[in-house]
């Protein structure tokens, strides 16, 4: 007689045997065991997995956060009024939140153009929101979402501006980075600045729209 059938004919005459069903129902306890709790852990906080951006990177600069620089050989260091250079060239930067350190990388909205001009050559808003002279305004252009990248001489003007190398929109970091050339519709975003300790930090938000207004 095969093991199959010899195995129907012992269940059929009712000679089950006692530990197999003890081993059966302590199976079964464990799976039911086992699926309570992975139901209960559903809403646990997973870990952040390689190669994802920690909470709280792409929400936008707040009062408090910090700020490092975005690029080059300082990438990730905290910046400090000595870092700028008093007429530029402009540093790019990300903020950084002060308590869990996650820096807000995770938008490009994000990042920031600073530079150090003569507070006496500022208009009088935008000296207001200048830490000795130190301004930051958002570094994508409000024309096509472009990187505002370069520091360079207007095409309309004897100074040195903001420049899109996209479009050619220019902005004077002197008058709140409003438009002096170029098909940008409005100025870029401004960030106001505080100081303590020789390093700076975000005094609030953005002040207007960050962004392009029509796809590049």
């Amino acid at each position: 007689m095969s093991r199959a059938s010899f195995s129907n004919s012992s269940s059929s005459d009712g000679n089950a045997d006692p530990e197999a069903d003890v081993s059966a129902e302590q199976t079964r306890r464990e799976l039911l065991l086992g699926a309570l709790a992975a139901t209960a852990c559903l809403g646990c906080s997973a870990p952040v997995r390689a190669g994802e951006d920690p909470p709280g990177s792409d929400e936008r600069p707040q009062k408090g956060d910090l700020l490092v620089f975005s690029e080059g050989d300082s990438e990730g260091k905290l910046i400090k009024a000595a870092d700028l250079k008093l007429g530029g060239p402009p540093v790019h930067a990300w903020p950084q939140d002060p308590k869990t350190l996650v820096v807000r990388s995770g938008s490009r909205l994000n990042e920031i153009l600073m530079i150090r001009l003569d507070p006496a050559s500022l208009d009088e808003q935008t000296r207001a929101r200048a830490v000795d002279g130190i301004l930051a305004y958002s570094a994508i252009c409000a024309h096509a979402g472009c990187p505002v990248t370069a520091w360079v001489k207007s095409d309309v003007g004897d100074t040195e501006v903001f420049k899109c190398m996209c479009h050619n929109s220019e902005y004077d970091p002197r008058a709140g980075a409003q438009v002096v050339f170029g098909p940008a519709p409005r100025r870029l975003a401004a960030l106001p600045l505080a100081l303590a300790d020789g390093a700076l930090s975000v005094a609030g938000g953005f002040i207007g729209r960050v962004g392009g207004a029509q796809p590049g």
